[in-house]
């Protein structure tokens, strides 16, 4: 009979963990990141506080949510209330500029490794910092993405352009930069015209994110390929193996955190390295090469570079 691993908490001191992941990161072949909320979070993508009110104050004062999550989930009465807000959302989490660089810095300590990308976030800032397309994992969806709500297909559709459409129509305007602009003489509106509300090219139904909340998630071609070159990766990579976890909780710990452990504990040559502000943690199994950082992402990047 076999037993269980015990998850530990990692007591090494913050100078320490910070040279054996220098040395990691120095020895390493290849280097595979899984990447979780608490990245984007370090990089600035904060759903609540200043940031939700300086967008949403209006739905916070008709609604009374105060954070964009709630606010995803909120039964608005009608699909114009509801892409008031979603234009909004997706706008400023997936098409302006990320607001900290701790994702360009990510990539300056790895871009000359063999590397891969899994992430559960869906607001593209892998790509936006110039990741390469190709050796990234999105298995929860895109942001930047409608499907067919039944779905009756298995296709996704870019909807850059409508979303700015929705934007323009609730009267902000869009900086050079791509940020937004609030009207200096009147109120942005709170819903969409009617006309612009997305319908599946296909059976005419509404369209909706493609966002793995529920069984209907599209995971169409390019999800399938990217699935693929991740496995393929995984199969013919070798040598000292670096499993890099940046920001990943228990929200769904099945698809980065146990493979991660289950990996390096199969391969002898692999470093398991943890860095999340207040949920950095191993197994007993590994603990002899783990390296746990109990940090802000961005902070710790910052002294890995130094």
């Amino acid at each position: 009979m076999f037993s269980e691993p015990t998850i530990i908490k990692y007591t090494e001191n913050y100078s320490n963990s910070i040279k054996k992941l220098k040395q990691a990161l120095k020895t390493a072949d290849t280097v595979v990141i899984g990447a979780g909320a608490g990245l984007s979070t370090s990089a600035g993508y904060i759903y609540n506080g200043e940031r939700f009110l300086r967008y949403f104050s209006d739905f916070n004062e008709k609604y009374g949510f105060s954070d964009m999550y709630s606010g995803g989930f909120y039964p608005y009465a009608t699909k114009e209330e509801f892409w008031g807000f979603w234009c909004r959302n997706i706008y400023i989490n997936r098409y302006t500029k990320t607001p900290k660089p701790v994702y360009s810095e990510l990539l300056e300590l790895i871009k000359d490794k063999e590397y891969f990308v899994i992430t559960t976030n869906v607001d593209h800032c892998f790509q936006k910092a110039g990741f390469d397309k190709k050796r990234i994992f999105y298995t929860q969806g895109d942001y930047g993405l409608f499907q067919c709500s039944t779905p009756c297909h298995n296709a996704t559709y870019d909807n850059e352009e409508i979303i700015r459409a929705m934007i323009l129509s609730e009267d902000f305007e869009i900086a050079e930069n791509g940020e937004l602009i609030f009207p200096k003489d009147k109120k942005v509106k709170m819903t969409v015209p009617s006309d612009h509300l997305p319908t599946c090219p296909v059976c005419g139904k509404p369209m909706t994110l493609n966002l793995r909340s529920d069984n209907r998630f599209v995971e169409d071609e390019g999800w399938h390929k990217a699935a693929e070159r991740y496995e393929n990766f995984l199969r013919t990579r070798g040598g000292k193996t670096l499993f890099l976890e940046l920001g990943v909780g228990y929200n769904t710990p099945v698809i980065i955190k146990y493979p991660f452990w289950n990996m390096t504990a199969k391969n002898k040559d692999a470093t398991y390295a943890a860095v999340n502000l207040g949920e950095s943690v191993t197994i007993d199994t590994i603990a002899d090469r783990s390296i746990c950082i109990n940090a802000d992402i961005g902070d710790t990047i910052k002294d890995l570079a130094d």
